[in-house]
Order: C-alpha cells, then sequence, then structure tokens
C-alpha cells in the first residue's frame, strides 16, 4: 500500500493525529489532509475502469477528497486500525456515493444490467454451472458481439467488487451503507452475509473471469498489463471484468434466494 498510496512517516503522523485529537484546530485538520491526499488518487486509479465517460477527472478527485476529509474528520485513533485502512474505505465510497448521486447512467442500461443477471442466475440454476457467454447471448435472443458489447456497457453501473457489498435501493438500484462506520449490529450482520455471499460467487465463477478479478484487485495490474499476461486484448480484459461483475451479482442474488 505504502508504495502505490504513497509513504508515511509513521512517527510524524502519530504527533499530528494526537495534536488533532487535543486541539481539533484547521491548521493540523489541514496538514493532515495534504499528507494523505495521495490516498485519493490511488483509489481513483483503482476505481477508473468502469467510469462513464461523461463525468470528469477531476470531479471525481474532489469527490474522493471529500471522502478524505471526512475520514480525517472522523478518524479515531484509538480504535486500532490504520488510517489508511479507515480512509480509503471513505473515499472509496464517497466516489461511488457521488456517481450514483448524479444518475448519469441510462435507465436502459441498468434495465439491461439487471435483464443479464436474471438470465445468468437463471440458466446457473438450471445448468447447475456457470453458463458461457453464448450460452446467455442466446437466452437473451443476442448475437455475441452485441452481448458483449452490451456487458461492457452494462459493467458502468458497478465501480468495483466493494460496490457490491451495498444495499438495495426502491428502485432495485445499489446504494452504500448510510454509514460505513457504524457500529449498529443489524448493519455488520448485513454486511457479513453480503461478503459472504460474495466469497461463495467468486469461487462458482469461469477460471479466466476469477482470474481478471485477481489480477486487478489483488495483484493490482492495469488492464493493459493483464491483456500482456493472459494474452488477449485490453477490450477482452475489460468484457471479462464486467461479466464477472453481473456474474457475482446474479450469484449473491442467488445464494439470497436459497
Amino acid at each position: 500500500m505504502a508504495t502505490q498510496a504513497g509513504t508515511f512517516d509513521l512517527q510524524t503522523n502519530e504527533a499530528l493525529w494526537n495534536d488533532f485529537a487535543a486541539r481539533r484546530d484547521g491548521a493540523t485538520r489541514e496538514r493532515l489532509i495534504l499528507q494523505y491526499a495521495p490516498l485519493v488518487k490511488y483509489v481513483v486509479g483503482r476505481i477508473a475502469l468502469n467510469l462513464p465517460s461523461v463525468v470528469d477527472s477531476d470531479d471525481v478527485l474532489s469527490y474522493g477528497t471529500i471522502g478524505l476529509i471526512d475520514a480525517v474528520e472522523r478518524f479515531d485513533p484509538e480504535r486500532g486500525i490504520k488510517f489508511e485502512t479507515y480512509a480509503i474505505s471513505r473515499i472509496r465510497g464517497a466516489i461511488i456515493d457521488a456517481l450514483r448521486s448524479l444518475d448519469q447512467i441510462p435507465r436502459t442500461t441498468r434495465q439491461r444490467a439487471r435483464e443479464i443477471e436474471t438470465a445468468i442466475a437463471e440458466l446457473e440454476s438450471k445448468l447447475r454451472r456457470p453458463p458461457a457467454e453464448e450460452e446467455v447471448a442466446r437466452h437473451l435472443g443476442m448475437d455475441l458481439e452485441r452481448y458483449r458489447d452490451v456487458i461492457v456497457r452494462s459493467g458502468t453501473t458497478t465501480v468495483s467488487l466493494d460496490a457490491l457489498l451495498l444495499s438495495d435501493d426502491e428502485e432495485g438500484g445499489p446504494r452504500a451503507f448510510e454509514d460505513r462506520d457504524s457500529p449498529d449490529p443489524q448493519n455488520t450482520a448485513v454486511r457479513r452475509e453480503a461478503e459472504r455471499l460474495l466469497v461463495e460467487a467468486v469461487k462458482r465463477l469461469p477460471e479466466r473471469e476469477r482470474l481478471v478479478l485477481s489480477l486487478y484487485y489483488y495483484q493490482e495490474l492495469t488492464m493493459k498489463e493483464i491483456s500482456r499476461v493472459m494474452e488477449i486484448s485490453e477490450s477482452r480484459v475489460c468484457q471479462l471484468h464486467a461479466q464477472a461483475i453481473l456474474r457475482l451479482r446474479a450469484g449473491m442474488r442467488l445464494g439470497e434466494a436459497a
């Protein structure tokens, strides 16, 4: 983390946090925000894969900065967790919430994504295995090229794996938990169950899609680097990533219904 997100002087930061906790003054708050500003670029770089093209990158950085400021204000060093870990969650959540509130994604695209999820869930339940792309496309009455195009467009409805650990709003779209550090036992239980369902859904993914997720989220390779590793085009990597996310959403719904 220190390599990508910036190198932090732990001793200096501890003094800053102690000073801020004691005085809550604006100058120390500003120093902490500047100290951890690289975290915002780090998070934006990790979730930029499926950002809608109409969203300006400077705006996304602004959303992330708001999350960082919120993290500085709320962080309690006595809780025994690293600030970087806490802040990354806040920054990512602020960006996701802002993008969802913009409602830049057409309703038809969201509807298509839900149709694909439903088709995948139906076929997996029937076949007792993950359906192939060709099978899902045929089920939806599309040719493979059209299906892959829709998959990539639908991928903008999910920014990252973390977005799968969200509750559903009244219209059926995902939204973030209102308070990510809430001690509410019910929220904690809901998230733990979502995490369990996500782990199970990942296990059921086809090998190539599971590999893409592993290389992107855990090895932290770029799409271009993954394309070289897997010896496929970068656009194909994007398709596999988007399809994996939709499969996971479908798989989690199957798990909830079981």
